[in-house]
């Protein structure tokens, strides 16, 4: 085995809120202005902030997720996302030391950060506090010897008095101060129910707003010192993760689930898999596209806003998440679409539906018509669903066998009623037991976002029933 060296940074926090998506985004694009190439990562199963990395860096998006893709999982994916670049920029989740709820460190930044063995760079809120910042650094740096907390940038900053108060105390943490972000001119981000809005929704704005953290990050941060902590990570010795390989393994390595799927080319051609897009469904994951590619498909995009049929010798549709809720006027103007979604679920066709597939399925979406596949009806909430799910499918159905245990995550402000349908998707053990969305016929629809990296016999499955 040849280890890899790919020079890296983790981007972590003392807690949510702190300006972790700021300064590794600006960061990320720093680098690039400097004709460096930037590999983006995104710890979690965030779908918004790799938006912006892949923005600033012109490259995917990637996640890291140790609970749904199997601890042993993330450094070969790092690696194969990182192939090729100069420098790689990892942006933690919540808190340093905040993981998978009762499971300890699985899936926290610093997990992460230790199975990538990166260098952590700490961005702390300084904004109500002077010498206090000192004993918080020293706090992090220290809980997890494993941890090598190598660096500080403060944000927030009031003024240049408040920074030397700030880097003077610091001195005695033995932590170096890499930067200094000043208060002033923050730049806004809009967000609503689930986080910041998606990039897709508002382009030229994050265009600009991706510019001014990059403008912040070089005026406030030093650039050399940061890519020479990123150069003193050491090779990493594991293999970069291979879709291919991944889906003639059969079962996945790890535990996180597995399914009885035949893999690879087709002679009788490449089944057209149609992959909904557009900014009302922004959410997904970069190994879906390809481990569909590697098992024979050829992967269309489609945008249910604005176009009116499916695309040519459509055989089977996946539907990932987003904001339908948002587009619900005119996702239900596109009748035609609809209709077309609906004809292809009555012929039998595989359709793979994900939170925001599963309401652009339903009957009804806030009182609009949606496509009718499922009879049910979604609206929006007060309350907010998220966190990491262990769940069991219930039935043989085109993405898992009856029996197949997997670990996927769920966050939506909406309901759907009823909950389930007579065969439902998904039985969750973990952390409550009950029953979740709808197999019938081709149609898979269901709350639960999954990684397939963590079991890619999904997509090996799903495209054994296109090409049936």
């Amino acid at each position: 085995m040849v280890s890899t060296h790919v020079p890296r940074l983790v981007i972590a926090a003392p807690a949510s809120g702190s300006g972790k998506t700021t300064v590794a985004t600006g960061l990320m694009r720093a680098f690039a202005d400097a004709g460096l190439a930037v590999s983006p990562h995104k710890v979690g199963p965030d779908y918004i902030d790799p938006g912006y990395h892949a923005l600033a860096t012109g490259r995917p998006g990637r996640n890291l997720d140790a609970y749904m893709c199997g601890p042993e999982r993330v450094a070969p994916l790092f690696l194969h996302g990182s192939a090729g670049c100069d420098v790689a920029v990892v942006e933690g989740v919540m808190g340093l030391y905040d993981g998978a709820a009762g499971q300890g460190e699985l899936a926290s930044t610093a997990h992460v950060a230790k199975l990538l063995r990166a260098p952590v760079v700490l961005v702390v809120d300084a904004s109500s506090q002077s010498r206090s910042v000192a004993a918080l650094v020293h706090g992090f740096a220290s809980w997890d010897p494993e941890v090598r907390v190598a660096g500080v940038i403060l944000n927030k900053v009031g003024s240049d008095r408040h920074e030397a108060l700030l880097r003077e105390a610091l001195e005695e943490s033995g932590v170096a101060v890499l930067g200094a972000v000043r208060r002033a001119g923050q730049v806004h981000t809009p967000s609503r129910h689930l986080g910041l809005i998606p990039v897709a929704e508002r382009r030229a704005d994050a265009v600009e707003a991706v510019a001014e953290f990059a403008a912040r990050v070089r005026e406030g941060c030093d650039l050399k010192a940061l890519l020479a902590l990123a150069h003193s990570a050491p090779p990493l010795p594991e293999e970069p993760w291979d879709p291919a390989a991944a889906l003639w393994a059969g079962v996945p390595q790890g535990g996180t689930g597995g399914h009885n799927a035949t893999t690879g080319p087709h002679p009788n051609g490449a089944p057209v898999i149609a992959v909904a897009g557009g900014p009302a469904f922004t959410f997904s994951y970069a190994e879906h596209t390809e481990l569909l590619r590697a098992a024979g498909a050829k992967v269309v995009t489609f945008d249910p806003l604005r176009d009116e049929s499916l695309p040519a010798d459509t055989s089977a549709i996946v539907i990932g998440g987003g904001f339908p809720e948002m587009y619900a006027a005119e996702l239900s103007a596109n009748e035609p679409l609809r209709t077309a979604v609906a004809e292809l679920a009555r012929s039998g066709a595989p359709i793979a539906a994900e939170c925001a597939g599963l309401l652009y399925l339903a009957r009804t979406l806030d009182g609009k018509p949606m496509c009718g596949v499922l009879d049910a009806d979604a609206r929006m909430s007060e309350r907010l669903t998220l966190g990491y799910r262990d769940a069991v499918a219930i039935a043989d159905n085109p993405l898992a066998a009856a029996g197949t245990r997997v670990r996927g995550h769920e966050f939506h402000r909406t309901v759907i009623e009823p909950a389930a349908g007579a065969t439902p998707a998904w039985g969750f053990t973990h952390p409550r037991r009950q029953v979740e969305g709808f197999v019938q016929g081709g149609v898979h629809a269901s709350y639960l976002h999954t990684h397939w990296a963590g079991a890619p016999g999904t997509a090996s499955r799903l495209v054994a029933r296109a090409r049936r």
